[in-house]
C-alpha cells in the first residue's frame, strides 16, 4: 500500500502542476473576476481547471465519450464477435476516438477563450492552442492509465481531485445562510448514495461444485446502484456531445433560428438543457447496468459451468429472469440518481438555490460514490499486505 500511495501522490502532483500551466496567449487576469455558473462547475468534475484555460482544459471528457461509444458498440456484438477482438485493439480504437473528439472539443473551446490583445487570432495561435489542449488530453489519459496500473483509485483519482477542488472553491467565501439549503440537500444525497452503494439484491445460486453446508448460502449479488456514480460522471461527458454538435452547426449555419434556440437553451441554467442532461443520465444508467452486468453473458457462463439459479430453468428462462431484475434495478437506480441531481437543478431555475451552489449536491454525490470504491480498494490492498510468507 505504501508504494501505491506514493505513486498515486506523484501522479496527482503532475496532474495538479499541469492544471496550473496556462495555454499560450491566454489572458489569465481576465479570468480572476469571472463568475462561475453551473456549467463550469459541472465540467470541472471531468475537466482540469475551473475556468478551463490550462493545458488540461478539456480534461477526461473525450476519453469518457469514446469509452461510452466503444462499450455500446461492443454490447451490440455477440460473444463470438467479442472474442475475436483483443483488448489491445479495443484500446487502440478508444484512443483513436479520444483523439478525434479531443480535437473537435479543442476547436470549439479555442473560440471561447480570452486571449491577450484585441486583434483576431492568427491561424498559428489557434493551431498552437489546439495542439496544446489535445496533447493535454493524451497526457491525462497516460497519467490515469499509469495510476490504474500502479497506484490507488485508478482513473477516478483524477476526478476526485477535481471534485475536491470544486467543492472547496464553491463553499469558500459563502455565508452559512446561503449554504444551508445546498448542504442539507447534500447530506440527504450522501445518505442515499451510501445506502445505494451498500445495499444489494441477492439471487440464490445453485453451484454444482459445492456439496457442503455452504451450498444453500450461495448467491449472486446485485447492488441497488449497479454501476455506482459512473453514469453521473459519464453523463457530464455525454451532455457535452450535443453541445459540441450544436456549436459546430452554429458555425456552419449562423442564422438558423432553431439551432440558435438550442444553443441558448442547451444549458444547465435552462429547463430544456436540464431535461437533456437528466435523459442522458437515465440512459447511461440503464445502458451501463445492462452492459456491465449482462444477463446474456451471465446465462452463458451458467450454461458452461453447469450452475443455475434456484428454481429457475437454465437458458432462456434464466436470461429472461435476470433481464427483468436488471431492468427493475437499473430503472430504480436511474430514478433515484436523477432525483438527486435534478432537484437542485430545478430549484436553481426557480431561484431557490444560487447558481454557483446548485452543483454542490451532485459533486458530493459523485465524491461519496468514488470514495466508497477507493475505500474497498484500500481494504483489499491492506488485507493483501497483512499476509506473511510461511517460510
Amino acid at each position: 500500500m505504501k508504494y501505491k500511495l506514493i505513486y498515486t501522490g506523484l501522479i496527482l502532483f503532475v496532474y495538479i502542476l499541469g492544471r496550473c500551466i496556462p495555454l499560450y496567449g491566454i489572458d489569465v487576469p481576465a479570468y480572476s473576476h469571472a463568475t462561475i455558473n453551473a456549467e463550469e462547475m459541472l465540467m470541472q468534475s471531468i475537466g482540469g481547471d475551473m475556468y478551463r484555460y490550462s493545458v488540461f482544459a478539456i480534461g477526461m471528457s473525450p476519453f469518457m465519450i469514446s469509452n461510452i461509444l466503444v462499450q455500446i458498440a461492443m454490447a451490440c456484438r455477440d460473444s463470438a464477435a467479442k472474442a475475436r477482438i483483443s483488448p489491445g485493439k479495443i484500446n487502440k480504437i478508444s484512443v483513436g476516438l479520444t483523439l478525434v473528439i479531443a480535437t473537435l472539443q479543442a476547436f470549439v473551446r479555442v473560440s471561447q477563450l480570452r486571449f491577450r490583445g484585441t486583434g483576431d487570432l492568427s491561424l498559428l495561435m489557434r493551431t498552437t492552442v489546439t495542439v496544446q489542449m489535445v496533447t493535454g488530453v493524451m497526457v491525462i489519459l497516460w497519467l490515469s492509465e499509469r495510476n490504474a496500473k500502479y497506484g490507488i483509485g485508478g482513473r477516478t483519482m483524477l476526478i476526485v481531485v477535481n471534485l475536491l477542488d470544486g467543492i472547496l472553491s464553491t463553499i469558500s467565501g459563502r455565508s452559512l445562510r446561503n449554504l444551508m439549503i445546498p448542504l442539507t440537500i447534500s447530506a440527504a444525497v450522501m445518505f442515499v448514495v451510501l445506502v445505494m452503494e451498500n445495499a444489494e439484491k441477492r439471487i440464490p445460486v445453485q453451484r454444482i461444485s459445492i456439496h457442503n453446508i455452504y451450498a444453500d448460502k450461495n448467491y449472486m449479488a446485485v447492488k441497488l446502484n449497479p454501476v455506482g456514480v459512473m453514469p453521473v460522471m459519464f453523463s457530464t461527458a455525454l451532455f457535452m456531445l450535443p453541445q459540441l454538435l450544436v456549436s459546430l452547426l452554429v458555425s456552419l449555419f449562423p442564422n438558423h433560428t432553431g439551432i440558435l434556440w438550442w444553443q441558448e437553451n442547451l444549458s444547465l441554467m435552462k429547463v430544456p438543457g436540464i431535461a437533456v442532461y437528466i435523459i442522458c443520465l437515465c440512459l447511461l444508467t440503464v445502458v451501463f447496468s445492462m452492459v456491465l452486468i449482462s444477463p446474456k453473458d451471465i446465462t452463458e457462463q451458467f450454461l458452461k459451468s453447469g450452475d443455475s439459479l434456484v428454481n429457475i430453468h437454465a437458458g432462456r428462462d434464466t436470461r429472461r429472469y435476470l433481464r427483468g431484475v436488471m431492468w427493475r434495478i437499473s430503472l430504480f437506480s436511474s430514478a433515484v440518481m436523477s432525483a438527486c441531481v435534478g432537484i437542485p437543478l430545478m430549484m436553481q431555475t426557480r431561484g431557490n438555490i444560487d447558481s454557483g451552489l446548485m452543483m454542490l449536491p451532485s459533486s458530493i454525490m459523485m465524491l461519496t460514490g468514488l470514495w466508497c470504491s477507493i475505500y474497498r480498494e484500500l481494504e483489499a490492498v491492506r488485507n493483501y499486505d497483512s499476509y506473511r510468507p510461511i517460510f
